[in-house]
């Protein structure tokens, strides 16, 4: 492992050396290349660093036991009680820091919310989930832009597309794709039973046009008036979009801006990040049979969580974990299921020999 590192650190140092070049510096997209392959490895090289210190303060810690005076060898030895845990925590880190990171994991996130079974119930819950991740992503602090709404009249929301813009978005959210489902009592309930409702997330990493080049002949256009809760007209100008991809049949509609142009810009980056999930997936689908112990396929059509309001408990159903405090995780509190998601992928792919 060591080594690994070692060789980490050296393309950090020379990575930092070329900053200093000429032909560097005069390089916009270079200049940013070096800055952003600095930043992936920086966190490996500083803990590496601080694993390399503590072996050096530990080692000559040892020397002190063989003192001749007894305080120094009391002295030597307090000190490697409390510099040993803290190299062994940095050596973990070092491991982790190691497995490969997915070259998505860097990008911003296109993230869809759609109510699912169980009528203005699962409106709610969609809506919920919504406040959920925009909470999670202002703690981060986060960018989050509105690309499409389609709200009930009730307060819930059919559908949502928003885009969060921050470094490490899509590392952090992709293990949030799939059905949602939650247990409660609604409001209406005068009997006090359980309802069941689901809603499905959808998380996409931002394609960017280099990534994803759509054509204009393979697109259609459709412009009409913006709508709101109930079919009643909000716009009186044809500024909502609809676009279709014709060879994929994806259909990506946008209204809640009143310039057609800022519509069609929306519904683009839709576009474009569902067109390169769909090709992820499928490149997904020929290494499957190489791979083993997945956390999920991120299929939208794959249970993965449960809220359970009566017992304020939630549990993700893919690693088995069951936390009770679900009032917390709606209100963005999602960094233990997230790590524990993340650490569970991460023994994967250490057992894969990643």
């Amino acid at each position: 492992m060591f080594e690994r590192v070692a060789e980490i650190e050296e393309r950090y140092s020379e990575l930092e050396r070329s900053l200093a070049r000429p032909e560097v510096v005069s390089d916009p997209e270079r200049l940013k290349r070096v800055g952003q392959e600095l930043a992936e490895i920086r966190e490996t090289v500083e803990t590496y660093r601080e694993w390399r210190r503590l072996a050096g303060e530990i080692a000559e810690n040892e020397g002190l036991l063989e003192d001749g005076d007894p305080e120094i060898r009391e002295l030597a030895s307090a000190e490697l009680d409390e510099l040993r845990p803290r190299r062994d925590e940095s050596a973990a880190r070092l491991e982790q820091l190691l497995v490969p990171r997915e070259p998505r994991d860097g990008k911003n996130v296109v993230f869809e919310i759609r109510a699912g079974a169980g009528g203005d119930e699962a409106a709610l819950f969609a809506g919920d989930l919504f406040r959920m991740y925009s909470r999670f992503a202002e703690e981060h602090g986060w960018k989050l832009e509105m690309l499409a709404l389609s709200e009930t009249g009730g307060g819930g929301l059919k559908e949502v597309a928003a885009m969060i813009a921050g470094r490490g978005a899509y590392g952090q959210l992709k293990f949030e794709s799939g059905v949602h489902r939650v247990q409660r009592v609604p409001e209406t309930e005068s009997q006090g039973r359980i309802h069941t409702s689901t809603a499905t997330v959808a998380v996409l990493p931002e394609a960017e046009e280099a990534d994803v080049q759509i054509q204009e002949k393979d697109l259609r256009v459709d412009v009409y008036r913006s709508s709101g809760p109930g079919g009643q007209s909000v716009n009186t100008t044809d500024s909502a979009v609809r676009l279709t991809h014709v060879p994929s049949g994806l259909v990506v509609i946008c209204q809640d801006e009143k310039s057609q142009h800022k519509n069609n810009a929306r519904a683009l980056k839709v576009l474009r990040s569902r067109l390169y999930e769909l090709e992820q997936e499928r490149l997904d689908r020929e290494r499957a049979a190489e791979r083993r112990g997945q956390i999920g396929s991120g299929d939208r059509s794959e249970r993965i969580r449960t809220y359970n309001f009566p017992q304020n408990r939630v549990t993700d159903h893919r690693i088995g974990l069951t936390l009770h405090k679900l009032d917390r995780i709606l209100e963005g509190d999602l960094a233990e299921l997230i790590e524990a998601l993340a650490a569970a992928r991460r023994a994967s792919l250490l057992e894969e020999g990643a």
